[in-house]
Parts: structure tokens; C-alpha cells; sequence
């Protein structure tokens, strides 16, 4: 008798084929039969009219942190996701010499913008190498499965000491040697790859350049060398693609003879430089180097509320007073007295940082209950003041106090800059490109990605209306299958017999996404972005199921990938 058997389900099995209606049977955590008429199960569901797909693998994400207090993994197990990559853009916990970790959570902070106080309280620094931190992640279950990978910036301060956090600094030798043993030893231990940052925008909380920004060609081979000793392994990439700069990634390919992964992405001052990236990667495709481009679902966007990291009025000496209220409180207090909110609505003080404020405004939208993501440049606030005679500073408070203080505006810096998702659909189809940039557990009081999957679905294949569309089952491929095999992981992303049973039963139908908020769950009070989903009917990870009805049974299978 079976575990578990699916009846009746619409089945796109994560090879790209189209839906068929099939049964599905689970045994010892895996698939055990898929077709018509299979025996009996344990227990069985009825799944007439349901879509059945594998687990979502999210090879980008930033739980590095979080993977360590939080068994659960929110937001991304609300969102079909069964396995979780972190470790990525040069990041992260380990190794690490004792008493060093300060540095490390600054980085970690200006970086990814998760609070320096959360990752004090919430992070217990019991291990020095890298085989200690996957020990002290394997010893907590966890609802989904997770995988990291060596983090260049964590191994050259361990390497180098304080010399490693200045990127200017030139490792020896020796210490090139050392990266090199380290990488070749995590990547034995299981690490899924190494990862490093190449971008002036990662910087530490303290203004410093992420250290691997500069990194030249040793010791980008010193890198590669250790992924060519294991024969595993990705090298993960995140760099702005400035001369020459892809011919060094090519040259560490080709001596790893392992994947190149870069993180691929419109950005508004160079907007056609993602292509010159992507026919690089196409090209090197063609001469038989395993490369490819992490790509978003959506436009990356600010989220501003009054509740947030960051809002328009932040900054207004007139602020002073509604520092630490809550949006309701402000709300409140506004309503009150509006000679304060006409103070911060109509005096300017010229400031650069205003003017910044001013501009991003001017392309930002409000994010109602609709919740649009490819919005017309006709609604963003400045189209909006220049109609109706008003300023952006006064659209956006009306926007910030609507629903007691709750309200929010929603700002795409990356992959907008046409003002429509053309760019990424042109990304998404590309077969030199892997769906990644969700960014999970990262930007927590800025960005809430991490409901990119369910995004994925449900805007590209059943509700865009500004654009073509994508087949559902090329969709499920990207963010399952081909994910999976980019990151050397064939025992899932498939729904065919002895492929690991992660699974998503979908009511397609009700497939949404919930307006974003924030809440304060994190360590030390932390607050952050959530959204949560709905049309999750059930979600197994190793035939466990984890969610049902869009709520956590509190089942915890999930393991350490290694």
C-alpha cells in the first residue's frame, strides 16, 4: 500500500510537457508510480480540477541567518517553495574565526538589509569552519529543504583577517592557497557552490565595498581551482558586467569546467546592458560552457509604507515628533493635527537626498488591494500630479494614511525602465536563463520577493493583460526542473517515479497573491515584509505535508542538502 495517492489531479510534471489528469502515489518519501488506476494509499485525496506540480526549488535566496532560528522558512514555504539555495552574492555566516562575527552581520546588513540587531539576538555563532555552520543547519529541522554554498566574502576576511574586508587588498599566495583548500573542503562537505559579489552597490552598514568586489583574475582562480578539485558546484555570480568584466568570469569557467550563474536583471542607468550579458552567456553556451542568467519574475520594487525601513517623509525635520509611532499612531496623530501633515507635505528643504526622494516618487504607484505589478506609467504619481494639479508629496501621504496608516506605495527600480515586464517575459523565455532574484529572507524592510513563485504562475500564465503570456508548463519547468538541474540537484523538480515526492496540489483557479505587510516576528523585534498566498490546497516535502489550505501543519521534514 502506498503513503499517499493524488487522484484525478491536472499533472504538469516539471519536464515542460503539457498537463495531463493522473494519479500519483508516494511511498518512503517518494514517487512511486504515476498514471491511472494505481493502488490504494493510505490516504488518498480526491484532486478533480486541482493542478499538481513539483515543489518550487529557489536557488536565490538570503536565509543564511534566519535558516538558523526559524524552522519554518517563511515567506518562501508559504509559496510552494520545497527547496531553498542560500549562501548567494558573497555573503554570509562561515567560515568564521571567533569573535569575528561583527563584521560579517554588518556586511550582512548593508548588503541584504537585514538588521544588525536581528542577527545579533537570532544567530547563535557556534561554529568556526564551514562544516560546523551545515552541522549547526542540519541539527535544526526545518519545513523545507535547504542548501548554501561558500560565501567569498566570509572566506577572505577568514582568510586574510581584517585585510580580507578591504577589497583593495591582494591576497598572498599562501592565502590564495588557503581559499582554495577551503572551497575544494565545503564543497566536499556538500556546499551546492561559491558565491561572490562584484557590485559597488553591496556595501557593509558601515559604507565599506563588499571585499570581493575587485577581486582579479588569481583570485577568481583560486576560487575556480577549488571548484575544479571537487567536481562540484556552482560559481555564483552578482556583478554589474563593467568591461572586461565577463571575460574574467568566462576564464574561471573554463577552468572550473563547472556552472557560471550570474544574477541577470534591467537596471535603469545601463537598460540594454542585460542583453549584452545574456548573448555573453549564449555565446559561451554555444562553446560548450555550462553558464547561465538568474532572472526575476517581476519588477524588483521599494515597498513604502509608514511602517517601513524607508518612506518619503522619513527624513522631514517636521518628522521628529512621529518617530517610533506605528502607521495607525500616525495616522491618528495626522488626522489630528493637520498643520503637521501640511508642514510635511509642502515644505521642501532642497536637500540632495530630498530630490532623490522627489524623483523616485515621481515613478512610484500606490499598491492597493488590486495589487498590480505591471502598472501603467499613466498611474505612477507623477503622471497622476502633473493631471491633477497636486504634488507628489501629497499624493503619496494621502497614499501612506489610507487604511488607518496601512497604506503603501510600491516603487520598480529594476526592470521597469520601459514601464511594462516586456524586458522580463524577454528574459524568462530564454533558454540561457534560470529563475532565481527572489531574494528570500533578504531587504526584509524594503522588498517582499520571496512570493515570486506564486507570482510566476499566476501573473505570466493566467492573469497578464498587457502582454503575451507564458504556457503554465513551461513556467512549472523554470522554477522546478530547471532550477534543480542547474544546481546539481536531479532528485527533485519531477513528477515521475523515484524522484524525491515534493509536491504543490494548486487550486489554479484561486492561485493569489495577499497585499504585503509588515509584521514585527523577527529576533530583537525585527521587523519585516510578508505576503502571504492563497490557493496552496496542499504542499509535501518528502510525501510530508507542510501546508495545507495555505497554513502550515507544523510538520518539519525538511533536511540540509550535502
Amino acid at each position: 500500500m502506498h503513503d499517499l495517492v493524488i487522484r484525478g489531479a491536472t499533472v504538469v510534471d516539471g519536464s515542460g510537457a503539457p498537463g495531463r489528469t493522473l494519479d500519483v502515489a508516494v511511498a518512503g518519501g517518494r514517487i512511486a508510480e504515476v498514471g491511472a488506476g494505481l493502488g490504494a494509499g493510505r490516504r488518498e485525496i480526491r484532486a478533480d480540477g486541482l493542478l499538481l506540480i513539483p515543489g518550487f526549488v529557489d536557488i536565490h535566496t538570503h536565509y543564511d541567518g534566519q535558516a538558523t532560528w526559524d524552522a519554518s522558512l517563511t515567506p518562501s514555504c508559504w509559496h510552494g517553495v520545497t527547496t531553498a539555495v542560500f549562501g548567494n552574492c558573497g555573503v554570509g555566516f562561515a567560515p568564521l574565526k571567533p569573535g569575528k562575527s561583527d563584521y560579517l552581520i554588518n556586511l550582512m546588513q548593508g548588503v541584504e538589509d537585514i538588521p544588525e540587531a536581528v542577527l545579533a539576538e537570532g544567530i547563535d555563532f557556534r561554529w568556526e569552519s564551514f562544516e560546523g555552520y551545515q552541522q549547526a543547519l542540519a541539527d535544526k529541522p526545518h519545513a523545507i529543504d535547504i542548501g548554501t554554498q561558500m560565501p567569498h566574502g566570509a572566506l577572505r576576511f577568514y582568510v586574510m583577517g581584517e585585510r580580507g574586508a578591504d577589497h583593495r587588498e591582494v591576497p598572498t599566495d599562501a592565502e590564495l592557497a588557503e581559499m582554495t583548500r577551503l572551497v575544494e573542503q565545503s564543497l566536499a562537505a556538500g556546499a551546492l557552490g561559491v558565491s561572490t559579489s562584484r557590485t559597488p552597490k553591496h556595501r557593509a552598514a558601515d559604507g565599506r565595498p563588499t571585499p570581493s568586489m575587485t577581486a582579479d583574475a588569481p583570485e577568481l582562480h583560486a576560487l575556480a581551482e577549488g571548484l575544479r578539485r571537487a567536481g562540484r558546484g556552482v560559481l555564483q555570480v552578482n556583478s554589474d558586467f563593467g568591461p572586461g568584466e565577463f571575460e574574467l568570469l568566462r576564464q574561471a569557467t573554463v577552468h572550473s569546467g563547472r556552472p557560471l550563474s550570474v544574477l541577470l536583471l534591467q537596471s535603469d542607468k545601463a537598460p540594454d546592458l542585460w542583453r549584452e550579458t545574456l548573448a555573453n552567456l549564449k555565446a559561451g553556451r554555444a562553446a560548450g560552457l555550462a553558464m547561465n542568467g538568474q532572472v526575476g519574475a517581476k519588477g524588483i520594487g521599494i515597498l513604502m509604507c509608514l511602517d517601513s525601513s524607508r518612506h518619503p517623509f522619513l527624513d522631514h525635520p517636521a518628522w521628529a515628533p512621529l518617530a517610533g509611532l506605528s502607521g495607525r499612531e500616525v495616522a491618528a496623530r495626522l488626522q489630528a493635527d493637520p498643520a503637521l501633515r501640511d508642514r510635511l507635505v509642502g515644505e521642501r528643504t532642497g536637500e540632495p537626498a530630498e530630490r532623490f526622494m522627489q524623483r523616485m516618487l515621481e515613478r512610484s504607484f500606490v499598491m492597493d488591494e488590486a495589487q498590480d505589478y505591471e502598472p501603467d506609467m499613466s498611474a505612477s504619481l507623477g503622471a497622476r500630479a502633473a493631471r491633477e494639479g497636486r504634488t507628489v508629496w501629497a499624493l503619496a501621504m494621502e497614499a501612506l494614511l489610507a487604511d488607518q496608516g496601512a497604506g503603501l506605495l510600491m516603487h520598480p527600480f529594476e526592470n521597469y525602465s520601459e514601464g511594462s515586464l516586456d524586458v522580463v517575459r524577454e528574459m524568462l523565455v530564454s533558454d540561457a536563463t534560470v529563475m532565481g532574484l527572489s531574494d528570500a529572507g533578504a531587504h526584509v524592510g524594503l522588498i517582499c520577493d520571496g512570493a515570486a513563485p506564486t507570482f510566476l504562475l499566476k501573473h505570466w500564465a493566467r492573469d497578464r493583460r498587457r502582454g503575451e503570456r507564458i504556457p503554465l508548463e513551461f513556467l512549472v519547468h523554470k522554477q522546478t526542473r530547471g532550477n534543480a538541474l542547474a544546481y546539481g540537484l536531479p532528485d527533485r523538480g519531477l513528477i515521475a517515479p523515484g524522484m524525491k515526492a515534493d509536491l504543490n496540489l494548486i487550486d489554479f483557479s484561486r492561485l493569489d497573491l495577499r497585499r504585503p505587510r509588515i509584521v514585527h516576528d523577527m529576533p530583537a523585534g525585527g521587523r519585516r515584509f510578508i505576503q502571504r498566498a492563497q490557493g496552496y490546497r496542499h504542499t509535501f516535502v518528502s510525501g510530508v505535508e507542510i501546508l495545507r489550505d495555505d497554513e502550515l501543519t507544523g510538520e518539519l521534514p525538511g533536511r540540509l542538502i550535502r
